[in-house]
């Protein structure tokens, strides 16, 4: 038998056996506890019961008392008394006799069943019990009797209830009546007459009665002197099939731990044995990159280490030879891509990381851009290696947060072993490494010899490469490499963005920032091609600004170009992201609605309407004067691709036509083409 098995079998011998002998104890401990906490509860609730009953009971006797004292008063004067007890006791009948029977005083019902009464202190066998009542005997000044004060009170549904709710269990009346009065209610009367029975069954037996069906556990309280209403309690016995359950998973499990545990232990104790053998035979194939793992601090960890010793020394001659020619081809091969890609961000961007990484040897590098859309964020835009290439999107850094945020703030250069004392505290949103170099990608400044600077707008990013390969760290050469690199990245990242700026300005409005004609060209006949195509509507608003020549010639020409400023800004904040805004020319602007038909484009007209001619335009005056604040007011003409035309050509040419339908109508108004 090899030595794994031997060693497996001993170890589940000596740790399964005493786990399933402690489950068998266990399983014929389960129905011993589970009868005796069922007893208990059942012996707890009677007890409640019992207790509550009999104050009740006292309570009605202090009653009876209470008015007993006012026999010799004045029959008014008692049945008031009377009647304030039964309404602030909550009674049911509270009255005064004589010797001879005769009511003296009473409040309440009158015509209280006696034969259906329970009476306290005096208990018997009382079919259908009503009421459960207290008697006080009634005596004059010589401690003679004359006469009886009794107090009573309804045995209902409700008095049930709150001995339910008091003993945790339910509680049936044991006296004859069908259906049974119970805290079940009347729509489970079924189900207290089967309690009821199950009662009945355990007369003469010790302990509680289980029903096999439904694991009720029942208990008679009988009639008793200070607690006259016979009563039965049932609880629901504890469920033994879930603590069986509970304990075959639990032996379950310990198997499954004790087979996982003694199949490691076997192949903890002759793994390193085999791993030296696989490595041994991977060197003799020329595999010079094997390496075997240590394990412990034994003689076997010793022999391994000096093995992988032995193998990265081999390695590094190997590596060494042919260093120079890999090296001189890759950056050959990048630098053909990057000549060839310049002017395409997302290409250009990996290989410089990737140069970066080949040039100082590392294993992993990142490159962090600033976001042009959240001034002082950095963001992950490229990255290669462990711990940058499936999740450098995520990389979300403020300048100044973490080790690479530093490099941005101060413009100088970090590198050395991560968790250094000497080198900034690393952000839990970095890419993770264990040595790292990291400079500022800066553009239009100066950068000398040994410090770099780096404004807001200089800033582009930071490259950080980590983890050279060996066991060594970056040197002053590596720094210096990967500063002058930097700089290069930073011409080429520059003349993307210049580009990019560029065409942005060459279709958007200098003056109010929205889109320009030639791009209302494209986006327009983009919007009608693919309306048609999967047959929709698409809405064109045409505005112009009513008499703006008036503006410019009463308040000059700079405030005409503030009045477009601000009715472009209003324009552009009532339509919604998916729709476009462009100047038309001039003062006449254009709105193209995606996905809109008539009626929602004139919900959206009167909205631009509102905005435009409820706030008058504040303008500068003159030096030391107020601003001025201009009426400003607008006409809008509204058309539908395809209701009002095939083409954009067409549908422009009809909002047009219905913007001057607008002005012919005296202005400040909107007009649908056609209407």
């Amino acid at each position: 038998m090899p030595l794994r098995a031997r060693l497996t079998a001993a170890f589940l011998v000596v740790v399964l056996g005493p786990v399933l002998l402690g489950a068998l104890f266990i399983g014929a401990a389960v129905n011993t506890v589970s009868d005796g906490r069922a007893a208990d509860r059942l012996a707890a609730a009677a007890g409640v019961v019992t207790t509550t009953v009999r104050n009740h009971c006292e309570r009605l006797a202090a009653t009876a008392s209470a008015i007993a004292v006012l026999f010799e008063e004045d029959t008014a004067v008692i049945t008031a008394a009377a009647a304030r007890a039964v309404e602030t006791a909550g009674l049911e009948r509270l009255w005064l006799t004589d010797l001879t029977g005769e009511v003296v005083a009473q409040a309440g019902a009158a015509g209280t069943d006696v034969a259906r009464q329970a009476r306290c202190r005096h208990p018997g066998t009382v079919a259908g019990i009503d009421t459960v009542a207290a008697e006080v005997e009634v005596h004059d000044a010589d401690g003679r009797t004359v006469g009886v004060a009794r107090a009573s009170m309804r045995v209902d549904g409700a008095l049930v209830d709150s001995l339910a709710r008091a003993a945790g269990a339910d509680v049936i009346v044991d006296d004859g009546r069908s259906p049974p009065l119970s805290s079940f209610g009347p729509e489970d009367a079924a189900t207290a007459a089967d309690r009821l029975r199950l009662a009945r069954l355990a007369d003469g037996e010790d302990g509680p009665v289980v029903s096999d069906p439904n694991g009720a556990v029942v208990r008679t309280v009988p009639a008793m002197p200070d607690s006259p209403i016979p009563v039965v309690v049932a609880v629901h016995a504890d469920s033994e099939g879930e603590l069986f359950g509970v304990l075959i998973a639990t032996v379950a499990v310990a198997g499954l731990l004790a087979v996982a545990a003694a199949a490691w232990l076997a192949r903890s104790t002759t793994r390193p044995l085999a791993e030296l053998a696989r490595g041994a035979e991977a060197i003799a194939r020329g595999d010079l990159e094997i390496r075997v793992p240590v394990r412990g601090n034994d003689e076997l960890a010793a022999l391994a280490r000096s093995f992988n010793r032995m193998a990265r020394e081999t390695q590094g001659y190997v590596v060494a030879l042919t260093a120079s020619r890999d090296q001189m081809r890759g950056q050959l091969t990048l630098l053909g891509q990057t000549l060839s890609s310049t002017l395409d961000l997302e290409r250009i961007l990996p290989v410089i990381v990737d140069t970066a990484m080949v040039a100082t040897g590392a294993r992993a590098g990142v490159m962090l851009l600033a976001d042009p859309d959240e001034p002082g964020a950095l963001v992950g835009q490229a990255g290669h290696g462990p711990g940058g290439r499936d999740r450098v999107g995520d990389v979300r850094l403020a300048v100044g947060e973490g080790l690479l945020g530093h490099v941005a703030a101060t413009g100088e250069p970090v590198h050395g072993r991560i968790g250094d004392p000497t080198l900034p505290a690393r952000s839990p949103r970095e890419p993770g490494g264990e040595v790292v170099l990291a400079v500022p990608v800066v553009s239009l400044a100066d950068r000398g010899d040994t410090t770099e600077t780096a404004t807001g707008d200089a800033l582009l990013g930071v490259l950080a490469v980590y983890d050279p390969a060996g066991e060594g760290e970056f040197d002053a050469d590596d720094l210096s490499t990967l500063r002058d690199f930097a700089g290069q990245a930073a011409v080429a990242v520059g003349n993307v963005l210049s580009h990019r700026e560029v065409r942005r300005l060459s279709l958007t409005d200098p003056l109010t920032g929205l889109w320009n004609y030639r791009y209302l060209q494209v986006s327009l006949a983009r919007e009608v091609e693919r309306a048609g195509r999967f047959h929709r509507r698409a809405a064109v608003i045409v505005i112009d600004l009513d008499k703006f020549k008036h503006v410019n010639d009463t308040f000059g020409h700079l405030a005409g170009d503030a009045v477009l400023t601000e009715v472009a800004t209003r324009v552009a904040a009532e339509i919604r992201d998916v729709d476009l805004a462009f100047r038309y020319g001039g003062e006449e602007f254009v709105i193209l609605l995606p996905e809109t038909e008539a009626a929602g484009a004139e919900r959206v007209a009167q909205r631009l309407w509102q905005a435009v001619r409820d706030t008058p335009v504040a303008v500068p005056s003159g030096a030391g004067q107020p601003e001025r604040r201009i009426p400003v007011t607008v006409s809008l003409g509204i058309a539908v691709f395809p209701d009002h035309g095939d083409d954009g050509a067409q549908v422009l040419s009809a909002a047009d036509g219905a913007l001057y339908a607008a002005k012919a109508a005296g202005r400040d108004t909107w007009r649908v083409a056609g209407g």
